[in-house]
């Protein structure tokens, strides 16, 4: 029964510790990176994160790889939700260059996501993430 208890403690801990490293991401580390990519477009870090729009609207910074009229990015939280079936509407802020097209999530591809991934996160778990295909309009480029 003690042990019982002490691994649902342990759980619980669990929980409210990745709950809370959630809203410290979404309130404190993606507005200061945010406000980085605006402030020094050709810094570092804007070198691979780039600002993303959603279809609502809501902004978050995300790794990226650029190929031509092609942008992907990695998705790990539900935010990729947005873009299910035929996606939206999207914006890139990249190196300061606002661009817009239509984003998509791949979720019934593996053998490309594999290849995409490979490229845009070596270092990532393999077969974790959702791959987002954004196809740049032509009059942004």
């Amino acid at each position: 029964m003690l042990i019982l208890r002490i691994l649902g403690g342990v759980v619980l801990l669990l929980v409210v510790l990745a709950l809370g490293y959630i809203v410290y991401a979404t309130n404190v580390i993606n507005p200061r990176v945010e406000r980085e990519l605006i402030e020094n477009p050709q810094g570092e870090r804007a070198g691979r994160v780039m600002l993303l729009t959603l279809p609502s609207g809501r902004r978050i910074p995300v790794n990226y790889d650029q190929e031509g009229g092609m942008v992907f990015a990695g998705a790990d939280g539900p935010w990729w939700k947005e873009m299910v079936g035929d996606g939206g509407r999207v914006s890139v802020l990249i190196r300061g260059e606002a661009l817009h097209g239509h984003g998509r999530a791949i979720e019934d591809d593996p053998d490309y996501t594999k290849r995409v991934f490979a490229k845009l996160r070596p270092n990532a778990v393999k077969g974790f993430g959702t791959l987002i295909e954004i196809k740049i309009d032509e009059a942004s480029r």
